[in-house]
C-alpha cells in the first residue's frame, strides 16, 4: 500500500505519550480521508518501520518526538518536526498543514530548505524544541553524576570541615578517600553535559569530540555555561564535518568514522574551546576585582551583585567569580564576604526542594526525587543540583532563585554574620558567628524563591493543561484474543478507601498473592516501586497504569483498583488519581506488557472510554469496558 503521508513519533520516557500521539495522527488522518503509516519509537525500539519505498512514496512526513529518531533518511522530502505534545493536541493542525504541501524540505544535517509562505513560527519553534531536546539529553545523564558524586562529598563534611586534609588535625582517612570519590564524580559533569548535548546533535562521533571539549571546558574553569557551549560547538562541528567529508568515496566510511572526524573535531573543536576559555577567564577576573571594591559598600548593594552572581550559573564562572573572591578574602581574615556567598550558594538547590514541596503534583516523580536531594546538597553548599531545573526554563527559573540569593545575601550581611570556612554549608555552624540569624537568613531567600517557582511551575502546568484540553479522542481499539484472558471481576476492586500510592501498588500485590497471580507480593511491590521511581505511570483525568515484569508473577493479569478518594500520584494534568489499572507481566514473556500498556494508552485517549470507566458501578461493566471499548 501507497501512504500518502508517513508520521515518527516517540517520547525519551515510557509509552503512553508515543502511542497516543500516534493515535491521534491516525485517527485526524482518516477524518480527513487521506493515508497514514505511522512508526512508533517506544521502550521496545521501532515499531511498524518505514521501508525504503514508503519514505520514497511519500508526499511529507510529520515527525511528533521527544527523543531522537533517525531523521537523515528523510533527506529531500518534506518534513514537519514538532514535540510529542504537539502531536497529541494538535494533529489536525499538522494533517492540515502536510495536506497544503506548505512544508519545508529537509535537506540533512539540519538544513531544510522553506517554501515561499512557510510559518515563521514552525521553523523557530521547530529550532527551539531540537535545542531544548539537545540540551535535555546532556542535563539527564549529568544529574546522577551531581547527585551521587554532592552527596559523597556533603557526607565526607561530617567527619570534619578540613577532614580531607592530610594536614590538619581532623584528617580522616575515610573522610579524604569519600571526598576524593565525590570530587571525581563531580569533576565529570561538565564534560558529561557536553558530550552528551553533542550526542544528541552528532550521535557518537558528537560524543567523543564532545567529551575532549567538555574536559577542556573544565580544565580552564568555565563551569556548566562552558559545558553547554561546547555541547553545542561539537555537535555543530560534527554536523559540519560529515557535511564536508559527505563526497568521499563509500570505501572510506570506515576511516571517516574511526579517523578523519574524531580527529579534526578534536583538532578544531579543542582550539576553538580553548580560546573561547580566554575570555572567560579575563571575565572571572574582573568580576573578582569588581567583586572586591564593594567590601565596605551598603549591606543591600552587596548582597544584591553576590545573590545575581551567586545564582546566575550555580557553579559556573560567574558563581565562582564570587565563591573565589570569598576565599581570597577569607585568607586576610574577611570572614563576612563569604557568609554572604555560602548564603546565597545554598539557596538555589533549597529553593527546587521548597517549590517540589509547595508543588508537589506538578512535578514528576524524578523531578520531586531530584528536589528533595537537594535539600541534602544545599545544606552542604552544593549549587549544581539545581541546574537541571533551571535548565528546563533558564529565562524564568533563574531570576527566581536570583531573588532568593539576594535575600539571603542581604540579610547575611544586614545580620553581621560572619563565616571563616570556605565550604560545608550548615556542617560549619558551629563556627559561624550568629548561626542561628545566618540559618534564618537562607531559609527565609529559599522559601521566597521555592514558593515563586512553585506558583512557576503551576503555571506552567496549567498552560500545558489548557493546550491538551484540546487533544481529540482517538478510535478505540478492539479486544485480542489475548486480552481476553487478562481480566475477571475478582480482579477489579471498587470504592478501595487507600491513602497513598504506595498503599495502592501494596494492595494490588496483596490481592495478587490471594489470586495466585503472583507467589511474591513483596517482590511485585518492589517492582511496581522500582518502576514509579524510573517515572511516574500517572496518566490524566485521575487515571494511573502501574506496572512490572517479574519472574514472581505466574501470569500476565490486569488488577483494577477504584478509589473512593483521589490521591497524589503525580500525573500529567496534576490531578488526583481515582482510578488504577496495574499490569503484571511475567519475567520472560516478551514485550508483552508494552502491548498492553499500548492498547490501555491508546483507549485512554478516548474522552467517552473515560467518563464511561469513572461512572461503571460494577465490576462486570468494568470489564466489558477494558476488554472491548466504548459502549455506544
Amino acid at each position: 500500500m501507497t501512504y500518502r503521508f508517513l508520521g515518527v513519533t516517540g517520547c525519551p520516557t515510557g509509552i503512553a505519550h508515543t502511542f497516543m500521539a500516534a493515535e491521534a495522527l491516525e485517527k485526524t488522518a482518516e477524518e480527513k480521508g487521506v493515508s497514514i503509516k505511522v512508526e512508533t519509537h517506544g521502550q521496545r525500539g521501532t515499531e511498524n518501520q518505514f521501508t525504503a519505498q514508503e519514505i520514497k512514496d511519500a508526499e511529507v512526513i510529520i515527525i511528533a518526538a521527544d527523543k531522537n529518531v533517525d531523521i537523515d533518511r528523510f533527506q529531500g522530502k518534506k518534513v514537519i518536526n514538532v514535540s510529542v505534545s504537539k502531536g497529541i493536541k494538535n494533529p489536525e493542525e499538522l494533517i492540515d498543514r502536510a495536506i497544503s504541501g506548505d512544508v519545508a524540505v529537509y535537506k540533512g544535517s539540519g538544513e531544510a530548505a522553506s517554501s515561499n509562505n512557510e510559518k515563521s513560527d514552525q521553523g523557530s519553534a521547530n529550532i527551539w524544541h531540537q535545542l531544548y531536546v539537545h540540551l535535555m539529553n546532556g542535563v539527564s545523564h549529568m544529574l546522577p553524576l551531581v547527585v551521587a558524586g554532592g552527596v559523597m562529598i556533603a557526607v565526607s563534611f561530617m567527619f570534619g570541615i578540613y577532614s580531607a586534609d592530610p594536614e590538619s588535625s581532623q584528617y580522616n582517612v575515610i573522610a579524604e578517600q569519600m571526598n576524593t570519590i565525590g570530587g571525581l564524580a563531580m569533576g565529570l559533569m561538565v564534560p558529561v553535559l557536553s558530550a552528551y548535548i553533542a550526542q544528541s546533535i552528532g550521535n557518537r562521533p558528537g560524543l567523543i569530540i564532545g567529551f575532549i571539549v567538555g574536559m577542556i571546558a573544565d580544565t580552564n574553569g568555565t563551569g556548566f555555561l562552558g559545558g553547554i557551549v561546547g555541547g553545542f560547538l561539537a555537535g555543530g562541528l560534527v554536523l559540519l564535518l560529515m557535511k564536508a567529508l559527505k563526497n568521499l568515496p563509500k570505501s572510506l566510511d570506515g576511516l571517516k568514522a574511526i579517523f578523519l572526524i574524531p580527529v579534526l573535531g578534536i583538532f578544531i573543536g579543542g582550539f576553538a574551546m580553548w580560546y573561547l576559555s580566554v575570555p572567560m577567564e579575563a571575565i572571572n577576573q574582573g568580576m573578582m576585582n569588581f567583586l572586591s571594591s564593594f567590601q565596605d559598600s551598603n549591606p543591600l548593594l552587596l548582597g544584591l551583585i553576590v545573590g545575581v552572581m551567586s545564582a546566575f550559573d550555580m557553579g559556573g564562572p560567574v558563581n565562582k567569580a564570587a565563591y573565589v573572591t570569598g576565599t581570597a578574602l577569607l585568607a586576610q581574615g574577611n570572614f563576612l564576604f563569604m557568609a554572604g556567598v555560602s548564603a546565597a550558594c545554598i539557596v538555589p538547590p533549597l529553593a527546587t526542594g521548597f517549590s517540589v514541596l509547595f508543588a508537589r503534583r506538578q512535578y514528576s516523580q524524578a523531578e520531586a526525587s531530584a528536589g528533595y536531594v537537594n535539600f541534602l546538597l544545599g545544606s552542604t553548599h552544593i549549587t549544581e543540583g539545581a541546574i537541571p531545573f533551571a535548565a528546563k526554563r533558564p529565562f524564568t527559573i533563574i531570576p527566581i532563585i536570583m531573588v532568593g540569593s539576594s535575600i539571603a545575601a542581604m540579610l547575611t550581611y544586614m545580620f553581621k554574620v560572619e563565616v571563616p570556612a570556605p565550604h560545608g554549608g550548615f556542617i560549619v555552624l558551629p563556627v559561624v558567628t550568629h548561626a542561628f540569624l545566618w540559618v534564618l537568613a537562607i531559609l527565609i531567600g529559599a522559601v521566597i524563591s521555592g514558593f515563586l517557582m512553585a506558583l512557576e511551575q503551576k503555571r506552567h502546568q496549567r498552560k500545558n493543561n489548557t493546550e491538551q484540553a484540546t487533544a481529540p479522542a482517538p478510535k478505540e481499539q478492539p479486544a485480542s484474543k489475548e486480552q481476553g484472558r487478562l481480566l475477571e471481576t475478582n480482579q477489579i476492586h471498587l470504592q478501595q478507601k487507600l491513602g497513598s500510592k504506595d498503599e495502592v501498588l501494596t494492595f494490588i500485590a496483596e490481592k495478587a498473592k490471594e489470586l495466585n497471580i503472583t507467589t511474591d507480593a513483596k517482590k511485585v511491590v518492589s517492582g511496581l516501586q522500582k518502576r514509579e521511581s524510573e517515572g511516574s505511570t500517572g496518566m490524566e483525568n485521575g487515571i494511573a497504569i502501574p506496572h512490572v515484569k517479574s519472574d514472581a508473577i505466574q501470569q500476565a493479569k490486569l488488577m483494577v483498583v477504584q478509589l473512593a478518594e483521589g490521591i497524589d500520584w503525580p500525573a500529567m494534568d496534576g490531578k488526583p488519581t481515582d482510578f488504577v489499572i496495574s499490569i503484571l507481566v511475567p519475567d520472560g514473556s516478551s514485550n508483552e506488557h508494552l502491548d498492553i500498556l499500548s492498547a490501555l494508552s491508546r483507549k485512554l485517549m478516548n474522552q467517552e472510554f473515560i467518563d464511561q470507566l469513572k461512572a461503571s458501578q460494577s465490576e462486570a461493566e468494568i470489564k466489558e469496558l477494558l476488554l472491548g471499548g466504548v459502549k455506544k
